[in-house]
């Protein structure tokens, strides 16, 4: 397999950091009682966090409480979930690991873990850093719950019944939104704020939600076309209550928002944009790194890492130039590109069709290196012009567990010249099938697992398999066009660099401005991508760390069972147990494929 040797550097990287590794799975000796023991406390876990967890329920497909919703960003919430994680380990520190099968054995891993975590996170010292932040304009609430309150959102608008909770949903956000102001006020209070850019890109968002007639609202959008559930003689009401609640609720919520974010947060935030120039910042993005890889990794050896993976990915890039036919440098190529007609789409119709063409030849190849397929139809849409400003490249959004909604591939056509006909493949078999699309789907169409199985991950898994599929465009034969190869590199290279820019950002004391020049001197990518990608890492620190070092793993993992099993091996069968407990953390997925290896010896 092509490329694996590029695992020795995560290898180098590991060598002197302590990992969290799962206990191996003994034997068997369950008695009838013990699985279903554990399963009951999980099932009770999960009947309390479906009361505060009122997004989750929506994703779920299940019906969320407006009151639950209401209490978002409240210290009463944040209690709540403190007494019940706290609840379930002192009732999992009653079952005995080594009578559980083999599979609870993997769920009493991962829950115990995520448990701990969640207890971790709600501790005050950590709160007092987060709690007081509650919106960044990456994933920030006040631009994801349109999307999710919107007709084809999470909520299926089958019938009146599902309309007058949305009307609930509705207008609890509104005192969402009005919590979000006392909470950053408290980190004005106590000096741990956000930067100014991120607060400048939030105001943006806000006047593009608030410069949208009522009637072309996202919020709108269920009223104006009903299903055949919905009797004919209410569709009017229905009309009017959703006016009213974004024209009395909604709106002067968002209104007020941004009047202090405008008037009273903007002079009192950050200029640096890293986390090291916020009170306890270096603390924190040390935490943050845990969470998001799974592993307890220093910010200098990720940094490290990434300059060498930016360097080895160059060499290859240097040999595609050369197949391309461009004579001049690497950096003159990168340049080069930026402008060159044949790399960039010439209208939203062509990068639409391209997107459809590579979707058709993965599903030809997908039986070849899958034993199982979703459910769940994929769609392939541009996003909405009122987020694709801020929005990376693509992203997926995911599909109803019973596969009633289908998972959604976004890709972006803001500033259509900076847009890159090369990363077409890639980006599709990252954010659609087999990456995110697969992974989400199988797991949460999958009943018998958990449900924090089913809906629950950590981004080192999420995304390195994502990035990881990537990777299979070369056994399916799909980089052999060498403008989809410089695509898969040039991703690739972003990947490397995000190792490289989040940790200069967040613990070097890097600029805005360095982290996009580093990006644009060393890949081939336009601008206004750059610049997305840098106020990303801003807002989100941490989380584009796990992709690289997630696909890392899986790809070690590959070689080892490739090498242990030789003859033996099945691609197939490989992919099912990365894919078939859910998203693992990285610990707990190792432990898991040696078992496998030494099982099918």
């Amino acid at each position: 397999m092509r490329r694996f040797w590029t695992v020795l550097a995560l290898a180098a990287l590991l060598a002197g950091a302590p990992l969290a590794y799962a206990a191996p799975a003994q034997a068997s000796t369950a008695e009838p009682g013990e699985d279903p023991r554990l399963e009951r406390i999980f099932a009770d876990d999960a009947g309390r966090e479906d009361q505060l967890d009122p997004l989750a329920s929506l994703y779920r497909g299940k019906r969320a409480d407006a009151d639950a919703l209401a209490q978002i960003f409240s210290d009463q919430l944040d209690r709540r979930q403190l007494a019940s994680a706290r609840q379930s380990l002192r009732a999992l520190a009653r079952i005995d690991r080594a009578r559980l099968s083999p599979e609870r054995q993997i769920s009493y891993d991962v829950f115990r873990r995520a448990k701990h975590e969640q207890v971790d996170w709600l501790q005050p010292d950590i709160r007092m850093l987060t709690a007081v932040r509650p919106l960044t304009h990456f994933g920030g609430l006040h631009v994801e719950f349109p999307t999710l309150m919107a007709s084809g959102g999470a909520l299926p608008y089958a019938n009146e019944g599902d309309y007058r909770t949305a009307l609930a949903l509705d207008g609890a956000f509104a005192q969402v939104l009005d919590t979000t102001v006392a909470r950053f006020r408290q980190g004005m209070a106590s000096g741990v704020v956000e930067s100014r850019l991120t607060v400048r890109n939030m105001i943006v968002q806000i006047d593009a939600l608030l410069a949208q007639p009522v009637e072309q609202s996202p919020f709108y959008s269920p009223v104006l076309n009903f299903p055949a559930g919905v009797p004919a003689a209410g569709q009017p009401q229905l009309r009017e209550a959703f006016g009213t609640v974004i024209r009395d609720r909604i709106f002067p919520a968002y209104r007020r928002l941004r009047s202090f974010l405008a008037d009273d947060y903007l002079p009192a935030a950050r200029e640096a944009p890293g986390l090291s120039a916020m009170k306890g910042g270096s603390t924190l993005y040390r935490r943050l790194i845990e969470r998001e890889t799974t592993l307890k990794l220093d910010p200098e050896a990720v940094h490290q890492l990434g300059l060498g993976e930016v360097t080895r990915i160059q060499r290859e890039m240097d040999g595609v130039r050369r197949e391309l036919g461009f004579r001049g440098s690497l950096r003159e190529f990168f340049d080069a590109i930026r402008s060159d007609p044949q790399f960039h789409p010439k209208s939203r119709t062509e990068l639409a069709q391209g997107y459809a063409s590579v979707g058709r030849a993965v599903d030809a190849q997908i039986p070849r290196f899958f034993s199982r397929m979703p459910k769940t139809r994929l769609l392939i849409e541009p996003y909405p012009a009122y987020r694709e400003r801020f929005e990376a490249g693509g992203s997926y959004n995911q599909g109803a567990p019973d596969g009633s909604r289908p998972g959604v591939f976004f890709y972006n056509t803001y500033d259509l010249p900076s847009r890159f006909l090369s990363g077409i493949t890639t980006l599709y078999l990252h954010e659609g099938a087999p990456g995110h699309h697969f992974q989400i789907s199988l797991a949460q169409e999958d009943t018998s697992l958990p449900d924090f199985q089913r809906f629950d991950g950590n981004n080192a898994f999420v995304e390195g398999w994502a990035l990881y599929a990537e990777t299979l465009g070369y056994d399916m034969g799909l980089y052999k066009d060498p403008k989809q190869h410089w695509g898969n590199l040039d991703d690739e290279m972003l990947r490397a660099m995000r190792l490289v820019v989040d940790t200069g950002l967040h613990a070097k004391s890097w600029s805005r401005e360095r982290a996009i020049d580093y990006m644009l001197a060393n890949s081939g990518m336009g601008r206004t991508d750059a610049m997305a990608e840098v106020e990303r890492y801003i807002a989100n620190p941490a989380q584009a760390l796990s992709y690289k070092i997630g696909a890392l793993t899986i790809q070690r993992l590959r070689k080892k069972a490739e090498g242990a099993l030789g003859a033996r091996f099945d691609i197939r069968a490989f992919h099912e147990q990365v894919l078939g407990s859910g998203a693992l953390p990285l610990p707990v997925l190792e432990a898991k494929i040696d078992r496998w290896i030494l099982s099918s010896r």
